[in-house]
Order: structure tokens, then sequence, then C-alpha cells
């Protein structure tokens, strides 16, 4: 898809998501909840943002170990600026722009720092989708007869989901298992492709195997999970303590079903997650805890604020140290690959 008409259906997908966010609630009714809502729970939810931010980037820290040894600080910044990336450009370019961002800072492969973005997602899913069949089975309550269907919906659907993100951890495992076997596969693709393609293939595809080195080793693979249980559980924190702000009758354990509903409102590729971050979370509020329509919308442009803008902002001031702007950040997410950076 060209650029302008990616441009135009993104545009049109949030204003559809937008228009449908806004079509049930009274705006004045909206900001009045915005001015009651208790300032020290909204600080709270603030501060959980950071300390999310710094989970995932001692995590990613972590992951990165297989293909050299990484400063916290460097990947903090980087984590900063795929973050930044993501708020203000589609399709979820920081992805892409992070590990190239790194290496400019560290000795190590973009291609392979690539692979581990790939991977954290996966680990990212697999807790996700753990924490909803914790409060799907353990926590919920008996859900009243008009939210069960909607509740029977999440659970097939989080069935599915977590059965593909088995499938996606065992697929990355038979990858990173034979690297260099990989690459001579590859590599032996000349009979039927230019040689220099087959030779680049090769040595792009050993080194995203390499950068799955975690998957290799069990007990490596296991402490990568267990960085991931802090890392949303204070994600939960911040959508709970948002939640009491704006007096939502939500549980603490609710807020692993809204989060559940915030990936999937996320991936919908457009800037920011705008439009799609909003209407899961009043779909969810609404729907599965009968919160009023204009406390959560209200909850809801609050809690994305939040979750954006320091990571937006710390982002934005790390890629300006590097002379990274807006159009240069693009142009990153626009090459096919992410860039490798000569360390001779």
């Amino acid at each position: 898809m060209r650029s302008p008409l990616r441009t135009l259906v993104v545009l049109a997908l949030a204003v559809a998501l937008l228009a449908l966010f806004f079509s049930r609630v009274d705006l004045r009714g909206v900001a009045r909840e915005m001015v009651h809502a208790n300032p020290l729970w909204l600080l709270l939810a603030l501060a959980t943002m950071f300390v999310n931010l710094a989970i995932r980037a001692r995590r990613w820290q972590y992951l990165l170990a297989p293909l050299g040894a990484v400063s916290f600080g460097n990947s903090f910044r980087a984590t900063a600026v795929g973050f930044a990336a993501s708020a203000v450009l589609p399709a979820r370019a920081g992805e892409v722009i992070r590990p190239y961002f790194l290496s400019r800072r560290e000795p190590i492969s973009a291609t392979g720092a690539f692979a581990t973005v790939i991977l954290e997602r996966v680990l990212d899913m697999i807790t996700v989708l753990a924490l909803l069949a914790m409060y799907v089975f353990i926590l919920a309550p008996q859900m009243a007869a008009d939210r069960a269907f909607a509740f029977q919906t999440v659970t097939w659907a989080g069935t599915v989901a977590a059965a593909g993100a088995l499938v996606a951890l065992a697929v990355l495992f038979v990858i990173a298992g034979h690297p260099q076997r990989l690459a001579n596969g590859l590599a032996r693709m000349e009979q039927v492709l230019p040689s220099a393609l087959a030779g680049l293939l090769a040595r792009v595809a050993e080194k995203f195997a390499v950068g799955l080195g975690a998957v290799r080793s069990p007990g490596r693979l296991l402490v990568a999970i267990a960085w991931s249980v802090p890392l949303w559980l204070s994600i939960a924190a911040g959508v709970w303590t948002a939640a009491v702000a704006f007096n939502l009758p939500m549980p603490f354990g609710g807020s692993f079903l809204i989060i559940a509903l915030l990936t999937v409102g996320v991936a919908v590729p457009t800037p920011g997650a705008v439009g799609g971050f909003h209407e899961m979370f009043r779909f969810g509020a609404v729907t599965f805890f009968g919160a009023p329509d204009n406390a959560a919308v209200a909850a809801a442009i609050v809690l994305h604020l939040m979750t954006f803008a320091p990571s937006l902002l710390l982002g934005l001031m790390f890629a300006a140290q590097e002379g990274l702007n807006l159009s240069s950040m693009q142009r990153l997410a626009d090459q096919p690959s992410p860039q490798e950076r000569s360390h001779t």
C-alpha cells in the first residue's frame, strides 16, 4: 500500500474508532468526570508507567545478553525511543526503530536485536493471556446473563490466542536452535536466486537466529518470563489505579481482563493506538463492570495520556540527542529490515 493511501486508511480508522468511542456520551459529563478524578490515584497510575518502562528495558537488556553486554541506560533510551516512535507513527514503527537506535550506541547487530523484540512480543502475549486465564477461571465473579456472551467470547478468543502464542514460541525455538544450519540452507537458495541476494538472506537469517539466544536456554527463557510478570502486573496496577481515580467498579483482578482487551486495541495500526485503546477500555469497563459511559470515557482518555506521554517525552528527547527527528525515524521504519551499523 502506497504511503499516502496508507495514511488515509489509518486516519479514517482512527476517526471511525473515536466516533464510536464518543457516540454514547455527554462531553460535558466527561469533562466533569475528569475534573473530579482523584489526583492521588492518578499520580500512582502515572508512577506505574515509569516502572513498567524501566522493567521493559531491564528485560530487554537480559534478552540481548547472548548478542553482547548492553548497558541498562542504553536499553532504557532505546526502549523509550521505540515507544515514542510507535506513539506518533503508524504500524508500530517503534519496533523497527528501537533495535536500530540501540545498535547506534552498542556494538550489536540490529537484526539480532530485532529478533529479541519479536521474542518480547511473544512473551508479552503469553503473560497477558496467563493473567486473563487467572481472572476468567479463578477471580471472576459469576457474570450476569447480559454479559455472559461477551465474557464467553473473550474466553474463546483468549484460548485461541494462547494456542497461537505457544506455536509462535515453538517456531522461534526451531529457528534459534541451529543458526548456522539455517544460514547454510538459505545460502543454497542461490540456485534459484542471485548469489548476492541468497548470501544476504543467509547472513540476515543467521543474525536473527543468534538474537533468539534466550530461546535456546530454558533457564534464560524462564527468567525472561519471570521478568514479564512484574512488568504486566505494573501495567495492571496502572489500569486499576486509574479506574479507582474515576470510581469505576473494577476490582484489581478485573484489570487483567482490561489489559487483554487493550492489547487488541493497541494492535490497531493507528499512531499511539488512538481510537483502538480508547474504545477497548470503554467497552471493557462498561460491558464487564457496569461502569457509567461518561466515567469510562474520561478514564480511557486520561489513562491513554498517562500511558503514552512519559515514553513519548523521554523518547523524543533521547532521539533528538542522537540527531533523529520524526522524518528520519519514519524513513528508518520504512526500511524492509533493521539497518546494520558497521563496528569496524
